[in-house]
């Protein structure tokens, strides 16, 4: 495993390069371009294939442990009932909706749950959470992975110009953007414009979508005949557990925070090398249309969620 596992640690340390010099840039993102970028190339031999699958596999399932370190559970109650029935109702409406809508335009099921979760929760960590309970081809995860970062990308820059199109304030900015965009770091982007206020609620709701990866996942795997819960998602679960007890100093939650971004980026790298443009184009145009519907409905359920409850 030696050549992918070199590769892999390169390209995330490229990728953490770049988003130092432009935070603005999530190194997943950057990460998740590289990958596509080599795969599509020519740039990865043979020889970096065991190594690849091995960091696609077992590296996701480690970031998303060290992902519950960020949840404390009483920031997520701080928001108020009303917040948590939009983030449930957001999340909830969207994975079943882009599911619908996948079935619709006639699309694989794996394809479709695996946009559905990454489009609701959290983005490529989702769809690489997901992946591992669902049947599906390794290039539904591949597509889903593309999609939701294009797309995660497109609504980013969109929704801070249509928040003051509309004009909401600072605090319904930051709740639409934790509500609605797809990576956490796609999140700071789009509340960014309306200020540090808007930053910090789009974080907490944001966080308080990620906290719905670990039931979703269950449920998902039951449906599918798994009784029990995959074991990063018990990890994941107890993480956030003891973020929430305050016995871990702030030291050890910022290394672990850096931590979970090396290896989702290392994970991320892998599952982008098997993107193939050519397949993805072959898809035609309804991944793209699964892909626009499933953003439409996450910013449409969000929004008319935070106008009914009083954001």
């Amino acid at each position: 495993m030696a050549p992918g596992l070199a590769v892999v640690a390169i390209a995330v340390a490229i990728a953490l390069a770049v988003a130092a010099v432009a935070p603005a840039v999530s190194a997943l993102t950057v990460a998740v371009v590289l990958g596509i970028a080599a795969g599509n190339l020519g740039f990865l031999p043979k020889s970096c294939g065991p190594g690849l699958t091995w960091a696609a596999r077992r590296l996701v399932r480690a970031g998303v442990v060290l992902l519950g370190l960020q949840l404390a559970v009483t920031d997520v109650l701080d928001l108020g009932g009303g917040m948590l029935v939009v983030v449930l109702a957001t999340v909830a409406g969207t994975f079943l909706g882009t599911r619908l809508l996948g079935r619709w335009l006639g699309l694989p099921a794996g394809l479709s749950t695996l946009v559905a979760t990454g489009f609701s929760i959290c983005g490529a960590a989702a769809v690489a959470a997901m992946e591992g309970v669902v049947p599906r081809r390794d290039r539904d995860v591949a597509t889903a992975v593309a999609l939701v970062t294009l797309f995660g990308s497109i609504w980013m820059l969109l929704l801070p110009l249509l928040a003051e199109l509309l004009g909401l304030s600072a605090r319904a900015t930051g709740g639409w953007a934790g509500a609605s965009v797809h990576e956490v770091a796609q999140v700071l982007v789009g509340a960014a414009p309306a200020g540090a206020a808007a930053v910090s609620v789009a974080v907490v709701v944001k966080l308080s979508r990620v906290v719905l990866l670990a039931p979703l996942v269950a449920i998902v795997g039951r449906r599918q005949g798994r009784w029990l819960p995959p074991v990063f998602v018990l990890g994941f679960v107890a993480m956030i557990l003891v973020r929430s007890s305050g016995f871990l100093p702030v030291p050890v939650l910022d290394v672990a925070k850096t931590a979970a971004t090396v290896l989702m980026a290392g994970a991320l790298f892998a599952l982008g090398s098997t993107v193939r443009l050519k397949e993805l184009l072959a898809t035609g145009p309804r991944a793209l249309v699964l892909g626009a519907g499933s953003t439409a409905l996450v910013a449409g359920i969000s929004l008319a969620g935070l106008a009914l409850v009083g954001w």
